[in-house]
């Protein structure tokens, strides 16, 4: 099987998931607690935010493509009531400290190294990310990041803080 077929299978599998995990969007969002660079962060603390949730690994290109745009997301959007939290999935803490000086996070980063957020949902690759609304259900799921793809993102996020 030649690369470019299995891209274009990878590519309808993971579209396939998304489609059939739309279910999930509008359900709520699995709670948690994580170490944070600050302390702890539980999800019932950001109750009353429109919460863009994405898990990442210090491995992942398109991460390091999205951390720009979260950054920018937060700046635009912070005081419409966005907060972007990024969990990060690396086993060994120094991977993701490397990735943050060479990335810098403008936003909230929580740790995961156990990956059990991430299994509560039902992360299939890095990076996803997750639009929680005010009320803590999940509004939109995305998976990777593709910069063409940024103007839809907004556009999720714009009408979750509309709501």
């Amino acid at each position: 099987m030649s690369s470019r077929i299995f891209t274009r299978l990878v590519l309808l599998l993971l579209f396939g998931w998304a489609f059939s995990h739309t279910a999930m969007a509008a359900g709520t969002a699995p709670n948690f607690s994580l170490p944070t660079q600050a302390g702890t962060l539980a999800l019932t603390d950001l109750k009353g935010k429109v919460v863009y949730l994405d898990f990442w690994a210090s491995w992942c290109p398109p991460c390091r493509k999205s951390f720009p745009w979260m950054n920018e997301m937060e700046r635009r959007y912070s005081r419409q009531g966005l907060t972007v939290v990024a969990v990060n999935l690396d086993k060994d803490h120094e991977l993701a400290d490397k990735f943050l000086n060479e990335v810098p996070a403008e936003f909230t980063v929580a740790f995961d190294p156990r990956g059990t957020v991430a299994e509560s949902y039902h992360v299939p690759g890095m990076p996803s990310s997750f639009i929680i609304d005010r009320n803590g259900k999940i509004q939109a799921i995305h998976i990777g990041f593709r910069e063409e793809d940024s103007a839809d993102l907004e556009a999720s996020l714009r009408s979750a803080l509309s709501r």
